[in-house]
């Protein structure tokens, strides 16, 4: 019969052995997307892409338009939703103990942060889109600034709930008042896990197809009108790997690999900065 010692040490190897099971299945399925998107996608890398528009079926071309629609896009949706964010998750940490407001307000944030993307869409569709009576840059913005902003709530209510309270006290004894206390204590101590709130928000938003089929449409030309229809990676992705011409799908795995290898940076960006500001403290 098993001692106790040797029922813990065999319950403890068969743990760890589920769980190195269970991660290398799941590394298995990532190093398998990112093997085929390599293999698809290296081939139609070159020059053309990053220096020419989408072309038309049977002749070159590249993504420049596409490229440049989705960074101007996801660039508007970030500056506009990240201010939002950050001032709403302040209100949270630092005055929403009392009262009802708050509660309503991390609900209706657990709402948005689960509900799909194409809602979103739709529902800028409704408001914006039929109103001005055309696609456009700027609803394509709106739609991405609404996906950012519940991210950076959450991401600043924890951090500034991490930050000590004895570090509000300190500086509350020297006579500062609460403003300053915030702006310059607290906000101060959580910057690097709100700007990797922002990174998680801003790699979130760059593979978004389904709010933008309702709103900035999508745009074979070069266009830097935000009030028209524009051109962006994940549209362009979408429609031409659902076309029957090589030369598109092409284009579609290199844009593919674009926006994957991006996130990827983004993402290992946001976790060694957080990492490093963990560590300093």
């Amino acid at each position: 019969m098993l001692t106790l010692y040797a029922r813990r040490r065999l319950i403890n190897i068969l743990s760890l052995g589920i769980s190195i099971l269970a991660m290398g299945f799941g590394l298995f399925w990532l190093g398998w997307i990112l093997f085929t998107l390599l293999f698809h996608g290296l081939p139609g890398l070159s020059l053309q892409v990053f220096t020419q528009i989408t072309p038309p079926p049977g002749s070159t071309g590249g993504l420049i338009n596409a490229i440049a629609g989705s960074l101007m896009m996801t660039a508007l949706g970030t500056l506009i939703g990240t201010p939002i964010g950050i001032l709403a998750g302040t209100y949270l940490a630092e005055f929403g103990q009392r009262g009802w407001i708050a509660p309503i307000t991390r609900f209706i944030n657990d709402v948005l942060l689960s509900a799909p993307s194409i809602v979103i869409g739709l529902f800028v569709y409704e408001v914006y889109v039929i109103r001005t009576k055309h696609f456009s840059g700027w609803a394509g913005a709106f739609a991405l600034a609404i996906l950012v902003i519940p991210i950076v709530i959450r991401t600043t209510e924890n951090m500034l709930r991490l930050v000590p309270n004895s570090l509000r006290e300190a500086a509350a004894a020297l006579g500062a008042p609460q403003w300053k206390v915030i702006t310059l204590v607290t906000l101060r101590a959580a910057r690097a896990g709100i700007l990797t709130g922002v990174l998680l928000a801003v790699a979130r938003i760059s593979g978004e197809t389904a709010p933008l089929l309702f709103t900035a449409l999508n745009n074979q030309f070069w266009s830097s009108n935000m009030n028209q229809p524009m051109a962006n990676l994940p549209v362009v992705i979408f429609q031409f790997a659902m076309s029957p011409y090589a030369d598109w799908k092409q284009l579609a795995w290199a844009g593919a690999m674009l926006i994957t290898f991006s996130v990827l940076t983004l993402n290992i960006l946001a976790r060694v900065f957080f990492r490093q500001q963990s560590s300093t403290h």
